[in-house]
């Protein structure tokens, strides 16, 4: 147990994984705010922040199947954990059975949806592949926007499923259509009709959120980046070119040429300029991880201001890359500027621990192994 633990705080105390990824059965407690991890490529860093993020998100940050989770030649598998939040206690955890079926309990209750176990402990992850969230496809930044806002915001969650769900029923009859060349517009139209509300509702909310969050990026970026740029960004999306039914109505023909929906909030993006020009063709390898940097911190910020209280950082060999200033910097902000859990690998021991004292950190260290 912590020294102290804020009345308006979020702590990880302990956890125990049972036939996981590398781990046929380990466990851990969490005595400090700071935790160094440290140990060679291979021996489960990685897997060990990994774990957590599972327990807050109900899925692994890293792997798409389930499957990918469990012990080589197991079935199945456990991670329990418990956590402190605004000083009540919640022990969490998490079964994948050998039929893989996924269940999670909180104080041995079962959770009926695991969309309504998200955002009761926020959690962000900071790994080295995230650039793809800079550099990649317009659905790399989707995919960072409802991580953040379905933490923020349960409602935006379950209207973001329901528009999927919907697009998903969508695009299956516009490619019957085609394919039959039947006219079967009048459930089009119902289907247009079902999704307008989900639609309205994520691209408002997304209005909203980002307004504050490329604000904060901004402003972030400039900071870790230590010279003024003109860096411009903006939320990009079909709907800010009018309401819902008006955008299909528009597309329809095109829609069903292409035999998808061709337009709408699945098509949303955020635009990134650097001295007027594009960011993920232009930027250094330096301004891209800074900027990875800006938009996690970003993220960071507004989970806290809208949660009342630090999410749990997890920072994931984050420095292999940066010079020590860079590296102290970073710490400062997350470790000394923050007052939340913060969790971070390394596979140098001796250059984290090195820094954590040099901050005057009082600082856990953890060595994996195999």
């Amino acid at each position: 147990m912590w020294k102290y633990i804020a009345a308006n705080l979020l702590s990880l105390q302990n956890i125990s994984v049972f036939q996981y990824k590398n781990y046929l059965g380990q466990s851990w407690t969490f005595p400090e705010r700071v935790t160094g991890i440290t140990g060679r490529n291979g021996t489960g860093k990685t897997n060990l922040l990994d774990a957590i993020y599972f327990l807050c998100f109900t899925k692994s940050y890293f792997q798409k199947s389930d499957a990918q989770l469990v012990y080589g030649g197991a079935q199945g598998m456990r991670i329990s954990g418990r956590f402190v939040r605004q000083e009540e206690t919640y022990d969490v955890s998490a079964v994948i059975r050998e039929n893989g079926k996924k269940e999670f309990r909180v104080n041995e209750m079962p959770c009926e949806k695991m969309a309504d176990h998200i955002g009761q402990f926020p959690a962000v992850m900071v790994a080295p592949d995230d650039v793809q969230i800079i550099t990649g496809g317009s659905e790399e930044r989707r995919r960072f926007m409802d991580a953040l806002f379905s933490q923020v915001d349960h409602d935006y969650l379950v209207h973001l499923m329901t528009y999927n769900r919907l697009l998903q029923q969508r695009n299956s009859l516009l490619k019957q259509m085609a394919e039959q060349r039947s006219r079967q517009f009048e459930l089009l139209s119902i289907i247009d009709e079902q999704m307008n509300s989900p639609a309205s509702y994520v691209f408002e909310k997304r209005t909203l959120y980002l307004r504050q969050l490329l604000e904060e990026i901004t402003t972030r970026y400039i900071k870790i980046a230590g010279e003024q740029y003109d860096l411009r960004m903006q939320y990009e999306s079909p709907m800010q070119q009018g309401d819902w039914q008006s955008l299909l109505r528009r597309n329809r023909d095109r829609d069903i040429a292409s035999q998808r929906t061709t337009s709408g909030i699945h098509r949303d993006d955020i635009s990134i300029s650097l001295e007027d020009k594009m960011f993920r063709q232009t930027a250094s390898q330096g301004q891209r991880k800074s900027m990875l940097f800006a938009f996690r911190l970003a993220e960071f910020s507004l989970l806290k201001e809208k949660k009342g209280f630090a999410p749990i950082l997890l920072l994931d060999d984050v420095f292999e890359k940066l010079d020590q200033q860079r590296m102290q910097n970073l710490l400062y902000e997350v470790c000394v500027l923050n007052d939340g859990q913060v969790l971070v690998t390394d596979t140098h021991p001796d250059r984290i621990g090195e820094s954590f004292s040099a901050l005057g950190l009082p600082y856990q260290s953890i060595e994996t192994s195999r």
